[in-house]
């Protein structure tokens, strides 16, 4: 115990991020190697302990993480997932990869945009993959939280911002709004299980921080920004892949009647045309109807496979972004992958 007490005590100094105390009973930094280290000590955890997870940084590419039958079809997708300035999402579990899928799909974003990232502790090293790009990190520290630190990218010329972790919900909602007003497309990494999970956290957190107070509103904010979902899994043999990627579709709700009494100006027949029309206000409002979720690529039986086709927005919104050439080679990707998309 003794000894595990000493190396915890020393393995997360790279670089002074200040002193494991009673007080602050967590260390999360970066060695110099590149990996990112966690140490916990007493009374906050029962024991002293530490994690460190290697982030192989010269193997960061899409050919080299995603591999198997139909992968060619995947890497297509998110290499014009970036070139179409899509807001992304990549989710799943623990260690299934989100990090490093993030790391080798930022290699397909025009080079001519800045970049400005806002992570937990420094575990991208974008600048250090991609040195001859204009790529910024920042990070929390103890005296300034990642809301502000998401609040001072605004002024920093970002074209795109990259979140490694959206973890709590002012950081949620602050990527909410700065995806609509602040930047041309927004990359960030959750734990959501499935896309239905991914919207209504992030739903949360716009009403936890005071954001909005009603949910049905909240909600259309969420899928108005979001346009996909990278899900990846990690099975019992370690193997890890592309579970989906889903597409989000905003859903407009048609309006409701306007309200009138009858010719005969009646109290009763007004009062129960009333009491109808909040019925059915209610019934909208509880439907799950602001979104709709398409899993345009699926993994099946050890293959990915092309499955609902993007719809006419995104590919017309994603052709608008491109350079002329890949909008042409893209609309061939979707050619032979999914057909005619006129078949919508």
């Amino acid at each position: 115990m003794l000894e595990l007490k000493r190396v915890c005590q020393n393995i997360y100094k790279y670089n002074h991020p200040g002193q494991l105390s009673e007080a602050s009973g967590y260390k999360v930094n970066e060695m110099k190697d590149g990996s990112r280290v966690v140490v916990v000590r007493p009374p906050f955890a029962e024991s002293w302990a530490f994690f460190v997870r290697k982030f192989d940084l010269p193997k960061a590419s899409l050919d080299q993480l995603i591999t198997g039958n139909g992968s060619e079809l995947v890497i297509g997708l998110l290499r014009y997932l970036m070139k179409g300035s899509r807001i992304t999402a990549i989710t799943g579990a623990q260690g299934s990869g989100k990090t490093t899928l993030l790391m080798a799909m930022v290699g397909h974003i025009y080079a001519s945009y800045t970049l400005r990232v806002q992570e937990m502790a420094f575990e991208l090293h974008l600048r250090k993959i991609y040195s001859r790009r204009n790529i910024l990190s920042f990070r929390e520290t103890e005296h300034i939280s990642g809301q502000a630190g998401l609040d001072l990218q605004k002024k920093t010329d970002g074209t795109v911002n990259i979140l490694g972790e959206v973890a709590s919900d002012e950081v949620a909602s602050w990527m909410i709004q700065m995806s609509q007003v602040a930047s041309l497309f927004t990359v960030f990494t959750h734990h959501a299980k499935t896309f239905k999970d991914l919207v209504q956290s992030l739903r949360n957190s716009l009403l936890k921080s005071g954001v909005f107070r009603q949910e049905h509103i909240a909600e259309q904010q969420v899928v108005s920004v979001i346009n996909f979902d990278i899900h990846l899994r990690r099975d019992a043999y370690g193997n890890r892949y592309i579970e989906r990627i889903t597409e989000c579709i905003p859903v407009e709700k048609g309006s409701l009647p306007p309200f009138e009494g009858t010719s005969e100006n009646s109290w009763k027949s007004s009062m129960e045309q009333y009491f109808q029309l909040s019925a059915e206000h209610m019934r909208r409002l509880n439907e799950v109807s602001y979104f709709e979720s398409r899993n345009v690529i699926e993994y099946r039986d050890g293959t990915y496979i092309a499955a609902a086709k993007l719809s006419e927005c995104s590919v017309r919104e994603m052709t608008e972004q491109m350079h002329p050439e890949d909008a042409e080679e893209f609309k061939m990707f979707l050619a032979s992958g999914w057909g005619n998309q006129s078949d919508l």
